[in-house]
């Protein structure tokens, strides 16, 4: 007989929480591994929009060791073997058919911000080696989250279980250069065996360790996001948490646009920094008319001088 849905929510609760205690960089069973996680940056471009109107996206949940700094691995809980989970472009009105397939060592789901559907049915926890379909249609174009939702989603979201899913509104925004941040919070424990394993305690208590876009601190300092004058600048910015807020802001310049909402009827221009809640996107943009170097930032420094930084080099 299988378990009735508390049975099993409390098991995947457990399952995770032993799973974050065990001795990082071993099988489990305290037997190290080897570390074969290599660094790598992660695109902040907006991937291209197909001009499909029914997207099918198919992703796989694993524990994985993740390269987020060149001389910091963690035991990440991924999307497809990396954190953030990829970027889902598609557009408002679109069938997204969805299916996750779990490939890790205990329950995990998915939670997408944009999809309204029975979320008892389609955002369900599944067992290792199972998979998952459902479909939904973006009512509203914007920048949302998805995540694992599985308890203690604490623990998921902030062990890597996130990412982004962009919706271009039916009438197409202006052409810009766009770019996808995705903020997030690392709560560590002292790397063992070369590994860092994320501490839930230290989550509970809400002061993180690092605080990154695209999962890897200050990424964009050592490889920066790059324009021409005269390019209007798009950022689409995701709070993952998975507790605090984004205050984003570009030092140097103005935002034009912030689209608090749907794009384009949600339009606020004029601002100087907006804050993004956890498990809240939105819309930033501005035409880049002088040449020069303009970092962007949350400006909450106490984060931003955790690694959510990054600089745009406008060049002529």
């Amino acid at each position: 007989m299988k378990p009735d849905r508390r049975t099993f929510l409390a098991s995947a609760s457990s399952v995770g929480l032993a799973l974050a205690q065990q001795q990082p960089g071993t099988n489990g069973h305290g037997v190290p591994v080897t570390v074969s996680a290599t660094y790598h940056s992660f695109d902040p471009a907006l991937p291209p929009l197909s001009s499909d109107t029914v997207k099918r996206v198919h992703m796989t949940s694993q524990e994985v060791p993740v390269s987020i700094r060149p001389n910091t691995v963690v035991s990440g809980w991924t999307f497809d073997g990396d954190i953030p989970g990829p970027v889902i472009h598609v557009r408002q009105g679109d069938t997204v058919e969805f299916t996750l397939t779990n490939r890790g060592m205990m329950p995990h789901s998915m939670d997408f911000h944009c999809a309204e559907v029975n979320p008892r049915t389609a955002f369900r926890s599944i067992a290792p080696g199972e998979s998952i379909s459902f479909s939904f249609t973006p009512r509203y174009a914007g920048a949302f989250l998805y995540h694992c939702g599985t308890p203690p989603i604490l623990l998921h979201i902030g062990s890597g279980m996130f990412g982004a899913i962009i919706v271009d509104p039916l009438t197409p925004l202006p052409l810009a250069k766009e770019f996808v941040l995705v903020q997030s919070e690392f709560y560590l424990m002292e790397p063992k065996n070369g590994i860092s394993s994320f501490n839930y305690t230290k989550m509970l208590s809400t002061v993180p360790d690092i605080v990154a876009f695209n999962g890897r601190p200050a990424q964009y300092h050592d490889a920066p996001v790059r324009v021409k004058r005269g390019d209007r600048v798009r950022f689409y910015v995701v709070s993952a948490g998975p507790t605090h807020p984004c205050y984003f802001h570009v030092v140097g310049q103005q935002f034009e646009t912030v689209y608090l909402g749907a794009p384009p009827e949600s339009a606020v221009h004029g601002i100087q920094t907006f804050s993004v809640p956890a498990g809240g996107g939105m819309v930033f943009e501005f035409t880049a008319d002088l040449v020069g170097e303009f970092p962007f930032v949350n400006h909450g420094f106490g984060h931003g001088q955790k690694g959510a930084a990054g600089l745009l080099i406008v060049e002529p």
